[in-house]
Order: C-alpha cells, then sequence, then structure tokens
C-alpha cells in the first residue's frame, strides 16, 4: 500500500506531520465540544494517534498519544486552560486515557509491524519460488545445448574417429544451433534483468519495419519442426521511427514462440500495417491456440503453459510485453475462430516516407 510509504519519511517530518494532525484534530475538537461534550473529544483525539500509528514509527506516535493526553487535558477537562483536575472521576479518565492511548499507540504500530514483515516474508518466498522455477528450466535449457556443444567437439577431436565431409558438417551444423539457443537464453535474461532494473530507454531512429520482419525470420531459419512463416512485405509502409532494436527482439520472441509451440507443419504469417500515429504488427498461427483460461497469464515472468512441451524459461513473452510497454505500445492476444492464434502489437511511431526523409 502506498500508505505505507509515508515510513520512509525522515523523523523530523514524521513529527511535525503527526503534530499537524493532532492540532488539526483539537481545532475541530475545540469548535464542537459544546455539542459532544469533553468525554468524547477524548475518542476523537484517540482517532487520530491510531491514524499516526498507521502512518508512522513508534517515536513519532508515542509523542503524539503524549502530546493529545496533554492538549486533552489542558483545553477540554474542566477547569479548562489550566493541567489541574478538580474531581477524582476526571483523574482517573485522564490517566486511562493516557495509558490507552500509549497501548493503542503501540498495538496499532506492532499490528502494522508484523503484517509488513509477513507482506516482506511472503514476497521473499515468491522470489524464491520464481527463481527456483528460473534455474529448474535454465538447468535444462543450458545444460541442453552445452552438451550438444561438448560432445560434438569431442567426436571432431577424436582421432580414432574416422568422420566423413558430411558428417563433420553435421557436427558443425549441431554446434551453430545449439550456440544460437545459448546466445538465446543468455539474451532474455539480460533483457529480463534490463526490464527489472528500469534501464530500458528506446532509441528511436528511422528503420525499415519490412527488413526488421526478414531478420528475424532469418534467425529461426534453422529451427527443426518444419514449420513455415508467410510473410509479403507491405510496399505501402512507411519508414518507422522507434527503437528498431527492441521491435526486432519482439518480433524474434514471438516467433519463436510460435515455432516451438505449435505442431509441426504448422504457417506462422506475419502482417505489417499503419495508421496516422501507430504502426501495427500481427503474428498469428494455425495451431491448438492458447486455453481461454490461460490467456492472460502467458505475458507473466517465467509462466508456460501447462500440458506444453519442456524448454523454454517462460521469460520470451513477458520481454515482448516488458519491450512493447518501454515504446508506450499495446499487446493484444487472442484465439481465432478457425484455429490458432494472433498477436497483435500497436507502438505508437513517427512515420516518413524515403523522399520526405531525402528533403528533410
Amino acid at each position: 500500500m502506498d500508505i505505507l510509504k509515508t515510513r520512509s519519511y525522515s523523523k523530523i517530518n514524521q513529527y511535525v506531520i503527526s503534530i499537524v494532525l493532532i492540532s488539526i484534530t483539537t481545532v475541530i475538537c475545540f469548535f464542537s465540544v459544546e455539542f459532544v461534550g469533553y468525554q468524547a473529544v477524548a475518542l476523537i483525539l484517540l482517532l487520530a494517534v491510531s491514524l499516526n500509528a498507521i502512518l508512522f514509527d513508534i517515536f513519532p506516535v508515542l509523542f503524539s498519544a503524549l502530546l493529545s493526553a496533554l492538549i486533552w487535558n489542558f483545553l477540554f477537562i474542566p477547569p479548562i486552560f489550566t493541567f489541574q483536575i478538580d474531581n477524582i472521576g476526571d483523574s482517573l479518565m485522564f490517566l486511562m486515557y493516557f495509558v490507552i492511548a500509549l497501548i493503542n499507540a503501540v498495538l496499532t504500530f506492532k499490528i502494522k509491524d508484523f503484517q509488513q514483515k509477513a507482506k516482506e516474508k511472503e514476497n521473499k518466498e515468491k522470489s524464491i519460488k520464481l527463481y527456483n522455477t528460473l534455474l529448474n528450466s535454465l538447468s535444462h535449457e543450458l545444460r541442453t545445448p552445452i552438451s550438444t556443444i561438448i560432445g560434438a567437439i569431442d567426436t571432431i577431436k577424436d582421432k580414432q574417429t574416422k568422420l566423413s565431409d558430411n558428417n563433420r558438417e553435421e557436427l558443425y551444423s549441431e554446434i551453430e544451433i545449439a550456440g544460437f539457443r545459448l546466445n538465446r537464453q543468455v539474451k532474455n535474461l539480460l533483457n529480463m534483468s534490463r526490464l527489472e532494473a528500469g534501464f530500458i530507454q528506446p532509441k528511436n531512429d528511422w528503420c525499415d519495419l519490412n527488413e526488421l520482419v526478414f531478420t528475424a525470420i532469418k534467425d529461426e531459419k534453422d529451427e527443426p519442426n518444419n514449420n513455415k512463416i508467410e510473410f509479403t512485405p507491405n510496399e505501402n509502409l512507411p519508414l518507422f521511427k522507434f527503437d528498431s532494436g527492441l521491435v526486432e527482439q519482439i518480433l524474434q520472441n514471438i516467433i519463436h514462440n510460435a515455432l516451438q509451440h505449435t505442431p509441426n507443419n504448422s504457417t506462422i504469417t506475419v502482417e505489417l500495417n499503419h495508421r496516422e500515429t501507430h504502426c501495427i504488427i500481427q503474428i498469428s498461427d494455425n495451431g491448438k491456440g492458447f486455453p481461454e483460461n490461460e490467456i492472460n497469464l502467458v505475458f507473466n515472468k517465467f509462466y508456460r503453459l501447462n500440458n506444453t512441451a519442456t524448454g523454454g524459461t517462460g521469460l520470451g513473452l513477458s520481454i515482448v510485453k516488458g519491450f512493447t510497454e518501454a515504446m508506450n505500445g499495446t499487446i493484444q492476444l487472442e484465439n481465432l475462430s478457425q484455429g490458432g492464434a494472433k498477436f497483435t502489437i500497436e507502438i505508437p511511431a513517427e512515420t516518413s516516407y524515403v523522399n520526405n526523409l531525402k528533403n528533410e
């Protein structure tokens, strides 16, 4: 809760705000004491002390409890404008108020402190669970390509094994694919760290969105599941001014996710469009789509759909969402009526055509 951030105030500010709150309450009570009676004023002042206990540390709260007791005595208990109390009933009442105010301050503070520690413990447990999930995923995602690289290199270096040129080329190809896989995982981890640290600052420049799509498709050419990527360049697109590096990684992650999680021989289609202030990227497939009850979860960090093939750290779509929002864009996921799913990304961007740029 944002209200708990008041505890980050300096001690002086906490004391000042506590005094101001008690003072405002006192003024209101002073002009209404004839209607509510000085006994009811005690309850109102206790309420102000309780509010301070919710907001601030223990010592400013104890100070406000003491201050409120003295104010109640001086301004409201007859005879007023003195600290004298004439009858035993009011004396006992004052003593009880003072004790109750102190107990109220301490207990309220203790309750809030306990709740805050419980919340911190819960957040810590969630963080540990998330990082355990990440480590479990990485243990597979990193070990597999590393084992492939080591095994292929050992085979190539083994002088006892006579390799044909074709076999040697196959091993080199396995090393290359494993290297790309390792590079993807490391890149995703670094990107997630940048997002969590708030270091993403888009660097906008003019670029050709068609070319970015071709580059993203080229990087996925070695995927082994025989899926096909269809893309027809939109020759009517203007040039867009945005961070081409972020957009390229958005394209790569969505296309890679589609290739990994659709059946063999599926088709992934990329379409580009624009309107006055936005570029629009749509990536769809003819696979099985997403379970309706999980669509809102797929962009969560480390989230992987139930009953899907193992592999992946669950960071790709989370990074896609983070990069899109870093450029003030939006991303939407929906299932298609004929089967499959479609991602729609809209990114605000300045536009210009090549001829216009040459004249700038």
